[in-house]
């Protein structure tokens, strides 16, 4: 699997897929002039060639609101720079697909234009955490897409697939694992927690984070590659070479229907779930096509086919889709996700990037 793309966070993959033939349920016809427009901004590469090729022309024929889709750039600089165009007055993007740290650095600075999903009708479907709301209750970004990782091996060395994320700490696995080298991309520290402390709740305090570092420390002998390149381990997973880490779960799933021996799997405490969010810059006037852009992307057809096409879990209930088991299990999982403590890392991040080098990948 070649195909990959930056994130905010992290890298995403295999986004080249056709979404043609989305339907579009009853829209306002309100804002059908020609002259209604509305800036996007998305992860770049192949999503945004999938996205301006499929998703932006049905939207567009559906509603008359003309796309001008933005590449986002990666890492945080994308949020500097909304940020200082919105002290100017301008919005380089109306809406844009933001990491979940990023919203909430955003949050602080009242840079997002609070949604009213008063006015989507679609907004009802969604899963409670991917609404992310203000402090004081206003929603600030809806999820967008949300992706899984999972722990994967090579099933020619494990016959058998793991259960437990308490694998990586087995000394039978000795120099066998690949994992993320960032804490705040590999969410590490919460799968720590989950395991062995009870939940990421175990997180709270600094004290409860270093014990989590000092147990997560236990796996160091297991690891033979912290890898920054997807590309690296992907292969090193197939071949054998380095047969067991986390990865994501969309992409090992296309690796399989490559032929390759591998699997991922979803373990007993879950697997990661990380997301993006549209979120509404303040200095944007296309607040009325925004929010009809929004519920459009809410579509339970919309998310289903993004799930066939794209590999990105559903951001709505399960009952609304009509995904079979198969197509479900191929994107997401019916267990209770891990889900990262992205509080952390806007409020802690310089200590946790000083603790994880000094205990982890020093």
């Amino acid at each position: 699997m070649s195909k990959l793309l930056n994130h905010p966070v992290s890298r995403r993959a295999a986004l080249g897929a056709g979404l043609a033939g989305v339907s579009m349920l009853a829209m306002p016809s309100i804002l059908r002039a020609e002259d209604k427009s509305l800036k996007v901004g998305v992860y770049g590469g192949y999503f945004k060639k999938s996205f301006d090729q499929h998703i932006f022309p049905e939207f567009t024929k559906a509603t008359g609101i003309a796309i001008e889709s933005v590449a986002e750039p990666t890492g945080e600089a994308w949020l500097v720079q909304l940020e200082q165009a919105a002290k100017a007055g301008q919005a380089p993007a109306d809406l844009s697909m933001m990491s979940q740290v990023a919203m909430l650095k955003g949050q602080a600075t009242e840079l997002w234009t609070p949604i009213d999903v008063s006015k989507m009708k679609n907004a009802s479907g969604l899963i409670d955490r991917f609404v992310n709301k203000y402090p004081d209750g206003r929603i600030a970004g809806i999820g967008a897409v949300a992706w899984y990782i999972t722990l994967v091996t090579n099933t020619d060395v494990f016959k058998e697939a793991p259960t437990s994320w308490a694998a990586l700490w087995d000394p039978a696995n000795a120099d066998k694992l690949g994992l993320l080298a960032l804490v705040s991309n590999s969410f590490l520290l919460e799968v720590t927690a989950k395991t062995h402390f009870g939940g990421t709740n175990a997180l709270d305090t600094e004290e409860g984070i270093l014990k989590a570092f000092a147990k997560l420390a236990e796996v160091k002998p297991n690891v033979r590659l912290w890898y920054r390149d997807e590309a690296q381990f992907e292969q090193a997973l197939k071949s054998g070479e380095i047969p067991m880490g986390q990865y994501y779960h969309d992409v090992t799933g296309l690796a399989i229907a490559d032929g390759f021996h591998v699997r991922s799997t979803f373990p007993k405490e879950g697997g990661i779930q990380d997301s993006g969010c549209w979120a509404l810059s303040r200095a944007s006037k296309n607040t009325e096509e925004a929010h009809i852009f929004i519920d459009y992307m809410c579509q339970p057809a919309i998310q289903a086919t993004l799930s066939r096409k794209v590999g990105t879990a559903p951001t709505v209930k399960r009952e609304l889709l009509d995904l079979t088991d198969k197509e479900f299990a191929a994107v997401s999982s019916d267990i209770e996700p891990i889900i990262p403590r992205y509080d952390l890392y806007q409020s802690k991040s310089d200590w946790l990037n000083q603790k994880w080098t000094e205990l982890i990948v020093g």
